[in-house]
């Protein structure tokens, strides 16, 4: 029974919510590298996809949205969506100018299907388990597109990780003035942004983490894995304290005339 929730199950989209983003695609990214070098590929990537299933889980069992669910929800995705770009690269050898085609595919398949089931992609009207699965399913090819996007300018077209940090950082701009001064469909707009912020975050922590003799920093993925789980820590307990992001509450009951969310 896909039984219709009081509100949304996924938070308002303020600004904060784009720092919390970020940092959880950084965490992933570093976390993935952390644990494929502390175990050996295979454990690392059960443990992974482990993770993932038991935080969605936990988000998906829940009746209301709540900060440290959907959060710990984000975070196992990033951590098992850089680990499924990785394994289809590393494992199959397949070219990052392949697979990242090839999870902009899959995406655009989650965005069609989607649209023709439920008639929107509003992140404001995840009222159902249905849309709420066609949610996660949108974010976990987000962050697969997004990670191969990101090694992709760093590795195969020789960018290096700082410069893929400035481009994607300039690119994550263009939806939202697009939005603002060209028209641009809000929904379009927050999903672009949603895909983009993977590659900014995971070229922040592999170029912190990364070793110099290859790009980075030198920090190491474990320090950085650390810093960025304390911040993200820090963001959600505010968010779940003050609800800054907490839902509207619902003021239709008409289930099939959903309003175009704002781009905040």
């Amino acid at each position: 029974m896909n039984t219709r929730l009081a509100g949304s199950k996924v938070p308002e989209v303020v600004a904060l919510f784009w720092i919390t983003k970020a940092l959880t695609t950084a965490f992933g990214e570093s976390t993935s590298d952390w644990i494929v070098r502390a175990l050996s590929p295979i454990p690392a990537v059960l443990l992974g996809f482990i993770g993932f299933v038991v935080a969605l889980l936990v988000q998906l069992r829940g009746d209301r949205y709540q900060a440290w669910k959907y959060w710990l929800a984000v975070s196992g995705v990033g951590v098992f969506g850089t680990m499924a770009a990785d394994v289809l690269h590393v494992g199959f050898g397949l070219p990052y100018l392949a697979s990242a085609p090839l999870f902009a595919i899959c995406l655009a398949i989650v965005f069609v299907t989607w649209q023709r089931v439920e008639g929107t992609l509003s992140v404001h009207t995840i009222w159902t388990l249905r849309r709420e699965l066609f949610y996660w399913a949108a974010v976990v090819g987000t962050f697969a597109m997004g990670t191969a996007l990101g090694d992709l300018s760093a590795v195969t077209l020789h960018l290096g990780y700082l410069d893929s940090v400035l481009l994607f950082a300039a690119l994550i701009c263009v939806p939202a003035l697009a939005y603002r001064f060209a028209g641009l469909n809000a929904i379009g707009a927050f999903w672009i942004a949603y895909v983009l912020t993977r590659p900014v975050g995971a070229s922040v922590a592999d170029w912190l983490g990364k070793p110099k003799n290859v790009g980075g920093a030198g920090v190491g993925s474990g320090i950085v894995t650390a810093v960025l789980a304390v911040a993200i820590v820090i963001c959600v307990t505010y968010l779940s304290i003050t609800k800054a992001d907490a839902p509207r509450p619902e003021v239709t009951a008409d289930f099939d005339n959903d309003e175009e969310p704002a781009y905040s």
